[in-house]
């Protein structure tokens, strides 16, 4: 980097003088532009790519999301020689937030309760006040945001040692969920698996939440139904072959709850480990909250079906959100069978991790 130095000398008498040196710096080039980001190319977390004068750097996996459109893309600044423009102060003039708006990066909007809020990363109209990783406080008047308050100053923050998830946090997560799927009746649930996301550090327990979560939404269409859509396989849920048979009917054992409990020999563990006889009363999945919430815990804590290890162990060993893939649904979703499946759960799992103020971590496909 080039520096001019500009020297000026004054006279003042035989005995002494003196030598003044100013030294003025020219405004910092931009860096070099990476490679020209391209809607093809698959691009992994740390891989950089230029789009429209800027810098880009992919924080986790992404294919044709356009970097400044999708919160997957870090900005790096502006590149290819440009020298980014410093931001103007503003004034108070900014637009009232309006809940389901799309918001780039940047806006600056005038919540109900009268303060501002900057958006970090772009979103559908989140409420500023519960995305607390989408918008921050913002100074009126001031180039510069306010400062983030602390986790005690948060409202979404749960009690030390409650649920990593806030009820605000959970209704964002399901906007349009069955009102059969209640906050309370999740809560109630807890109780039942203790080490479900109270394991490890505070990184993993919200990763689990999370992940629990993201699962439970695949599985539902987003807490919207409470059984089993196809009605024609029901009758096909009872094995017989089990010395204690279908007591509730044949047809009775089609998927129910969050993780959609089905077959009888599933009723019967889940009860038996539950201290509920849900092999004769299997509607009690379908009809109380608490006791559907339960058993989808008890299949993330207990129940590694086609894969190696519980979802629980999963996310407290490191092995990864697409460890847990693999755990519920492996044989049909996992090694290429169904990659948009997939990649459907892995979407919500970065949208959750994000609501809960964490990182996704790795490995998070099967």
């Amino acid at each position: 980097m080039s520096r001019q130095r500009i020297m000026a000398g004054l006279a003042v008498t035989a005995a002494a003088s003196a030598l003044t040196v100013a030294v003025q710096a020219s405004p910092a080039a931009a860096a070099d532009c990476a490679a020209a980001w391209s809607s093809a190319k698959v691009y992994t977390g740390g891989i950089s790519a230029s789009h429209k004068g800027r810098n880009w750097t992919a924080k986790w996996w992404t294919q044709n999301e356009t970097p400044g459109s999708s919160d997957v893309w870090a900005d790096k600044g502006a590149c290819g020689g440009a020298t980014a423009p410093s931001p103007a102060p503003t004034s108070c003039d900014h637009p009232n937030w309006v809940a389901g708006k799309s918001y780039a990066a940047g806006a600056v909007v005038r919540y109900t309760n009268g303060k501002y809020y900057r958006a970090e990363h772009a979103n559908p109209g989140y409420d500023p006040t519960i995305s607390t990783w989408y918008w921050k406080p913002y100074a009126c008047g001031s180039a510069t945001p306010a400062p983030t308050p602390t986790p005690t100053s948060n409202p979404t923050t749960p009690a030390p040692g409650g649920f990593v998830v806030s009820e605000a946090q959970f209704n964002q997560m399901f906007p349009n969920r069955n009102s059969f799927y209640t906050y309370k009746g999740l809560t109630a649930a807890l109780s039942a698996y203790p080490a479900f996301a109270k394991t490890g550090t505070d990184t993993t327990r919200r990763q689990e939440a999370a992940a629990f979560l993201a699962n439970v939404n695949h599985e539902t269409g987003g807490l919207v139904h409470i059984v089993e859509q196809n009605t024609a396989n029901y009758p096909h849920y009872c094995d017989t072959s089990q010395s204690y048979g279908c007591p509730a009917g044949q047809a009775a054992y089609y998927g129910r709850g969050p993780i959609q409990l089905s077959w009888n020999f599933n009723y019967k563990a889940a009860g038996d480990a539950l201290g509920i006889d849900l092999l004769r009363n299997p509607n009690l999945v379908q009809n109380d909250a608490a006791v559907a919430w339960k058993t989808a815990l008890w299949y993330w804590n207990t129940q590694r079906g086609p894969g190696t290890m519980t979802p629980h162990d999963a996310i407290v060993n490191g092995r990864g959100f697409g460890e847990t893939i693999r755990s519920i649904n492996g044989s049909l979703e996992c090694g290429g069978r169904n990659p948009a499946q997939v990649q459907s759960r892995v979407n919500s799992y970065q949208k959750f991790t994000q609501i809960l103020g964490t990182t996704p971590g790795s490995n998070l496909t099967c």
